[in-house]
């Protein structure tokens, strides 16, 4: 591999981590969606109807409105039923007339029966009706019984349904019997707006009340209109489907549709209410057509806010739904366009990050990132404006930022400063020369976290309080100082990695930050390295009238991640892992057996040939279930005569005392001690032999020492 090449294809993970990292976060948002966000992105899609402009809608739907003409020529409304009944009439050419309008109170009872007349004899009125949030008023149960006629009753169960998260309200505003009777159906007009803004972005098709289901006036104006049934799947989750016939209506769970506006109020076309009472327009404008009336004059205030207009008549909301319903013009969000988003959030914050990896300029950088949100925006419009899609606008974006944001955050403040700041950091925990090799490629050293074979040591001072207890604090730091000195020397020179210190403990790393291929020689070199400069310092102690130390040190090698396991405004490199606590309490099993020096199997295997081992247990130490065979470290090879004997002697005693032939292990034990007294794994056994001759262990004893303490 040519040189540069390691560091340039680490540069280009690391940049596909940070697109990858700012797009699991866009992920994250949308699964959420906090309200901020999701605030967002619906204003984000309202604008898309403004870039669209308007659309012409088919001359299937038309509005009958009463507006400031009609206002202006027949009087302040309400009208009388009179002068309504002359408005059904003349529209009665008309398939379907849907009413914005309620006839909720009497007016007079030979009004009311005009107007219930023309209902029936047009044969083509759907009336209007609503809900209201106190039933302070109970309606007629004729009038109930007349809505019976129109509510749904072909629903479809598709699990079990406890409840159904569609609109119920307690109270019901009607129109009066006498003129309801002759109605050819009966559809609710309450109108909701997106409870975070106000603006109307759904329409309601489906209600509740009093355990039933109803639909909307559009809804039912367009049953009539298709001459079919509707038909309501219900799932555990809500609304599953809404059929009229075979045509498909997508409704979300809680039988809301989302509109597909053409424009603003007056996009529609529309007819004056006073030209048709009036009789100036023929008969014939109205046939085959779904007329929806209601008031559009600003005075009435039945006025809503919509993407495309702060002053959206109502009644354009009803014939929105029924125009989009018949041209198949809904606005799609279903499992596809999920998945397109899910695709977005996936390859552009990722494709960014890639294309800011070879990019040395901000102002390129810049113009990349703007590239690519130009991308998305051009796309997410095309599919609206050409397929009907809705795409999410914002959070797509938030993950292509975020992407931004993580590679020139990265390029500008690690990449430029990391020599220095790699310097500065490492400089008091490795050797010069390590420090030379990291700086000549940094992206050898990963600093997020990365799992790789180690060598950790733990060392700990032996009655260390009962040491500070005989020294002045001045004194004990002094002696602090002269030991962790050498200490570290020792460890730099033999380029490990001085994790921490712990007090009086001490953590070496060996084999990361970078790699060290001899590492388990080169921790048990630091061991024993440290164990001969302790004599020296002990020395030296005596002299000045300090009390001598000692120490204790364990030695693992295996897996552990690695890296900084801190914050951005403190820099602290180590590891964890179960291998790096099995170091930290093997240093502990010093004081059980009397040893200095305790290395797992895993280090003793992989050196054996360079150090002498003798074997000490199988033991079980806390945290972990799967015992442990330990060795204490003793000397370099060849090593010292008498060690090599203490070695092989202790081994053919523990044989013994593993084959459940204590006594023998014992007199073997008995004679080790009388040529090395100080042996503390001698004593140790030899106590254990007394206690098993007194007691003997069950036939299926293991040997396994259980660890008590850490």
């Amino acid at each position: 591999m040519k040189k540069g090449a390691g560091f340039i294809a680490n540069k280009f993970w690391i940049f596909l981590l940070w697109g990858v990292l700012a797009s699991a976060i866009g992920l994250v948002f949308y699964k959420i969606k906090p309200p901020f966000l999701q605030g967002i992105d619906q204003i984000a899609g309202d604008a898309r109807f403004k870039a669209r402009g308007k659309v012409s809608p088919g001359k299937a739907v038309a509005i009958v409105a009463i507006d400031g003409k009609s206002i202006n020529e027949l009087g302040r409304w309400p009208w009388p039923r009179t002068t309504m009944a002359k408005l059904i009439k003349g529209l009665a050419s008309a398939k379907v007339v849907g009413l914005d309008i309620v006839f909720s109170e009497p007016e007079t009872k030979e009004r009311d029966l005009s107007l219930g007349n023309e209902v029936s004899k047009a044969g083509n009125v759907v009336m209007g009706y609503f809900l209201r949030e106190d039933a302070a008023r109970a309606p007629e149960q004729e009038a109930l019984n007349q809505l019976d006629r129109s509510k749904i009753k072909f629903i479809k169960k598709l699990d079990e349904v406890e409840s159904i998260p569609v609109v119920e309200l307690p109270g019901i505003n009607t129109n009066i019997p006498v003129i309801g009777k002759g109605a050819k159906g009966f559809g609710l007009f309450n109108i909701f707006p997106d409870e975070n803004d106000g603006v109307i972005r759904r329409s309601q098709l489906v209600f509740l009340y009093q355990g039933e289901l109803y639909p909307s006036l559009a809804l039912e104006a367009l049953r009539h209109y298709l001459g079919g049934d509707i038909l309501l799947n219900i799932a555990s989750y809500g609304v599953d489907g809404l059929f009229i016939n075979d045509k498909r209506i997508p409704v979300d769970e809680s039988g809301r549709l989302q509109l597909n506006f053409y424009g603003p109020g007056g996009t529609f076309t529309t007819y004056s209410a006073v030209d048709i009472i009036k009789g100036r327009l023929p008969k014939e404008t109205f046939a085959n057509k779904i007329i929806f009336v209601g008031a559009t004059e600003k005075g009435i205030y039945d006025l809503r806010v919509t993407p495309m207009d702060p002053v959206y008549p109502g009644v354009e909301v009803h014939a929105t739904v029924a125009a989009n319903t018949l041209e198949g013009r809904f606005l799609i969000h279903d499992a596809r366009v999920i998945a397109l988003d899910i695709l977005l959030m996936i390859f552009l914050p990722i494709g960014l990050c890639l294309s800011l990896a070879w990019v040395h300029r901000t102002f390129v950088s810049l113009g990349i990132f703007l590239t690519f949100l130009s991308l998305h925006t051009i796309t997410n419009f095309y599919l609206f404006s050409s397929y009907n899609l809705i795409p999410s606008t914002v959070y797509p974006l938030v993950s292509l930022f975020l992407a931004y944001l993580l590679a020139e955050a990265y390029r500008n403040i690690v990449v430029e400063s990391k020599g220095r700041y790699l310097k500065k950091a490492f400089g008091s925990y490795v050797s010069p020369a390590l420090v030379s090799e990291i700086l000549k490629d940094p992206d050898r050293l990963k600093l997020g976290g990365e799992k790789r074979e180690i060598t950790v040591l733990f060392s700990d001072i032996r009655g260390f309080t009962s040491l500070s207890e005989k020294l002045t604090p001045e004194k004990l730091v002094t002696v602090l100082n002269e030991y962790l000195s050498p200490m570290t020397r020792i460890v730099l020179e033999e380029r490990g990695t001085l994790d921490k210190y712990i007090g009086d403990a001490i953590m070496v790393i060996c084999n990361a930050p970078i790699d060290l291929p001899e590492h388990p020689q080169k921790g048990c070199s630091i061991a024993l390295r440290w164990m001969k400069e302790l004599e020296k310092l002990n020395g030296d102690w005596k002299k000045k009238g300090y009390p001598s130390i000692s120490i204790g040190v364990g030695i693992n090698t295996g897996d552990a991640v690695v890296g900084n396991m801190g914050a951005d405004l403190r820099f602290d490199y180590t590891a964890i892992g179960d291998n790096v606590n099995l170091a930290s309490r093997l240093e502990g099993m010093n004081k059980v057996y009397g040893t200095h020096v305790i290395a797992s199997e895993n280090t003793q295997k992989l050196v054996q040939s360079d150090f002498l081992f003798r074997e000490l247990d199988l033991v079980r130490v806390k945290g972990k279930e799967k015992p442990v065979a330990i060795y204490e470290l003793m000397d370099f090879l060849p090593g010292d005569a008498s060690k090599k004997e203490l070695a092989n002697s202790f081994s053919e005693a523990l044989s013994l005392y593993k084959s459940h032939r204590f006594e023998d292990a014992k007199t073997r034990l008995d004679a080790i001690l009388n040529k090395f007294p100080e042996d503390g794994p001698a004593k140790l056994y030899i106590q254990r032999c007394a206690d098993y001759l007194q007691s003997p262990p069950l036939p299926d004893w293991d040997g396994v020492y259980v660890a008590k303490t850490k």
